[in-house]
């Protein structure tokens, strides 16, 4: 199979070195518009060649989109254009809603599969893509009924690749839920690094006394701008909706701090410790039986 990947940053590169050791692409073409990633990901071995966009697209028998949202939403369509009448494409964007509404009429739409892999790290461009980013971690699929069988088949084999779990919900389904357990946590990220570097004229300080808890915590504060802009802009009113929620917990908390409640700090503090159930029994537990929200699985 000839894989073509468009964006070779972290995801797409990782997804190239994937689909490389899993032998499930016996060619690797590669998209990208910025000309240094694309020349690093040749020197790096992600891809076989660097061809433009029509020639890129036509070849391909699978078509991976790791950009930006909102790219997505403009190329989507073209590339659904561009590419052959069974080929398969498969984005990677962390929003659904929007890019399904813009290609739903589409008359190669069941060519398309909706997908989020959930993987990352702080780290962007092609130096960053490692093998095995996606192990064990969960992919999701939206309006799997609107994908050819063909489509899914193939879709299944690439997460599979990966060795990922893939489950499956609408997109508005999707955008809410990833507002609050992923994008959320992105802007606490972001907003704590830009308080302490507000308060915290010294950097000195900051490298001096900052430990592991302070590193870890903010550790997303070091995500690209350029992808979280347009994810935050595309899912703003589900993040909206969860920034208003955390606000309220953080005025409350204030409220009780500046109290010297110290025993209602302690019942705050002690009822947000049960996240820790959740996520030690992540792995303990068939995937289907941690949310009530998923419909079915295909690992």
């Amino acid at each position: 199979m000839k894989a073509t990947i468009v964006g070779l940053g972290l995801i797409g590169g990782s997804f190239a070195l994937g689909l490389r050791k899993s032998g499930l692409a016996t060619a690797l073409i590669g998209l990208d518009r910025n000309l240094t990633h694309a020349e690093k990901a040749i020197e790096l071995g992600l891809v076989d060649k660097i061809l433009p966009e029509d020639e890129a697209l036509a070849q391909a028998d699978l078509v991976v989109l790791a950009i930006p949202v909102n790219a997505l939403n403009i190329f989507l369509p073209y590339v659904l254009d561009t590419v052959k009448s069974d080929a398969v494409v498969i984005d990677a964007g962390s929003t659904k809603s929007s890019i399904c509404k813009v290609i739903s009429s589409h008359p190669k739409r069941d060519q398309y599969v909706a997908a989020h892999p959930i993987a990352g790290t702080e780290n962007s461009g092609p130096t960053a893509a490692f093998h095995g980013l996606f192990k064990d971690k969960t992919n999701i699929i939206c309006e799997s009924g609107k994908s050819s069988a063909k489509a899914l088949d193939i879709a299944n084999k690439v997460f599979s690749a990966l060795e990922m779990k893939t489950i499956f919900m609408e997109a508005e389904e999707h955008d809410r839920h990833v507002a609050y357990v992923s994008h959320l946590s992105h802007v606490s990220s972001f907003l704590l690094g830009q308080t302490v570097l507000d308060i915290e004229k010294d950097e000195k300080n900051i490298f001096d006394l900052a430990g592991s808890g302070f590193a870890s915590t903010v550790r997303l504060a070091k995500s690209s701008p350029d992808m979280w802009a347009p994810i935050f802009e595309q899912n703003s009113e589900y993040l909206s909706q969860a920034l208003l929620e955390y606000i309220m917990h953080l005025q409350r908390f204030h409220y009780h701090l500046m109290k010297h409640d110290t025993k209602e700090l302690h019942r705050i503090m002690s009822k947000a410790n049960e996240i820790r159930r959740v996520l030690d029994s992540k792995s303990d537990k068939p995937i289907e039986e941690k949310k009530d929200i998923l419909s079915k699985t295909i690992n």
